[in-house]
């Protein structure tokens, strides 16, 4: 079989560069995309590469990272305006490729095999242009990876940065990525690199060597894969762009301002969640045949439950269904602070949906009251939710 060359590029520090290439009056200005600093999520959700250099890091309290850099600019995230810059840029790697594979809004693994005998370029020189295009054409700029396998595609557009290509090869995999710390693989976070740390086992050489029956017993098959991956015989290809299969889950969730006792309150946050969650559920022409809804109260104790509905992606549906969940688990009587409702079980379905303000309208005024009194809907910190992987947050 013919070896693959993949690459995979990752923007750097993607909602601020997009901020900063949006806003030329932001050139040259320490800049971090934050929470609202009345809200309880006041933390640095991005910077740029200026705000970086005075020390300010991501999940940073703002008022710590204004102690740091005094001029930051700190600007309010545009969810809608960062799918678009992410749409805009699939279409530029499409133009290499059909096997292109998103992975979060900001990152995307391409397959070149093919593309480069029509090209008449090597994968390193593809990554050069795509870089080169994308700082011409959006005013910022990418790190590409370069392998024969995801993983270490992955993990060289993370090696170096900004704007840089890392090939990483057959002949040097194992002298680039093995003394690497175990958390730089995607799929190892907090709870399995401190398992891991327990028992002395902190690189990606050291995970490797590890028995398999041992890996088995930790991570089941996915630890096996894993290991696989590692020794350079990663199975899995890059998918095709136009055939991506839908997400097994998708779901919002948000923290208000002030928290919510009235029911009514609390049924305009679900109206907000349930047409975001509608959209999306539209545009992958899926229903949902599960609803969950979790609830955190001030004390920031969690009530969750899930309940099978009737395949719909209709907000009023969605709606109805998560307030009898909320009905059957909460009794209005104490505080919520934060809200999050997901739809799974998710069937195709060609079934066309009227638009919101059309078949909602009991709910278009609930939306904009929601817009004015708790702000809009940030979207979950956690890789996995954008295609079930475990980078970035979109369910």
């Amino acid at each position: 079989m013919k070896e693959r060359v993949i690459l995979h590029s990752d923007v750097n520090n993607f909602f601020a560069s997009v901020e900063c290439a949006t806003k030329p009056e932001l050139k040259d200005k320490p800049v971090a995309v934050t929470g609202n600093p009345k809200k309880r999520t006041g933390i640095i959700l991005a910077k740029n590469e200026l705000a970086k250099k005075y020390g300010v890091k991501t999940g940073q309290v703002i008022g710590e990272a204004k102690a740091l850099c005094p001029q930051l600019v700190c600007l309010p995230p545009h969810y809608d305006l960062y799918e678009e810059i992410s749409r805009k840029l699939h279409e530029l790697y499409l133009s290499y490729t059909n096997f292109v594979e998103p992975l979060g809004l900001d990152e995307c693994w391409l397959d070149v095999t093919d593309s480069m005998a029509y090209l008449n370029k090597s994968g390193r020189q593809i990554a050069d242009e795509i870089r080169q295009k994308v700082k011409q054409e959006f005013g910022f700029t990418v790190s590409v990876g370069v392998s024969f396998s995801k993983i270490f595609a992955k993990l060289g557009s993370d090696l170096k940065k900004p704007d840089y290509t890392t090939v990483i090869d057959k002949d040097n995999y194992k002298k680039i990525t093995y003394n690497l710390p175990l958390n730089s693989i995607i799929g190892i976070g907090r709870r399995l690199e401190n398992k891991f740390s327990s028992i002395s086992i902190s690189t990606i050489g050291d995970f490797v060597k590890l028995e398999d029956s041992f890996l088995q017993h930790l991570m089941g098959v996915t630890g096996l894969n894993l290991k696989q991956a590692l020794l350079g015989e990663e199975k899995s290809q890059v998918a095709n762009y136009y055939t991506l299969p839908p997400p097994k889950s998708i779901g919002n969730g948000t923290t208000t301002i002030e928290d919510i006792i009235k029911r009514q309150d609390f049924e305009k946050v679900v109206a907000f969640l349930a047409e975001k969650i509608s959209d999306r559920m539209i545009k992958h022409k899926v229903v949902a045949g599960t609803l969950s809804l979790s609830i955190k109260d001030s004390k920031l104790k969690t009530t969750h439950k899930s309940m099978k509905i009737s395949p719909t992606n209709s907000v009023k549906e969605l709606v109805k269904n998560a307030m009898k969940i909320a009905d059957s688990i909460w009794k209005f009587d104490y505080p919520v602070r934060a809200l999050r409702l997901k739809a799974s079980s998710l069937a195709s379905s060609e079934a066309v949906q009227l638009s919101f303000f059309d078949s909602k309208k009991d709910y278009s005024e609930a939306v904009e009251l929601i817009n004015k009194k708790y702000g809009k809907i940030a979207l979950a910190s956690n890789m996995s939710s954008f295609l079930n992987t475990n980078k970035h947050p979109q369910e």
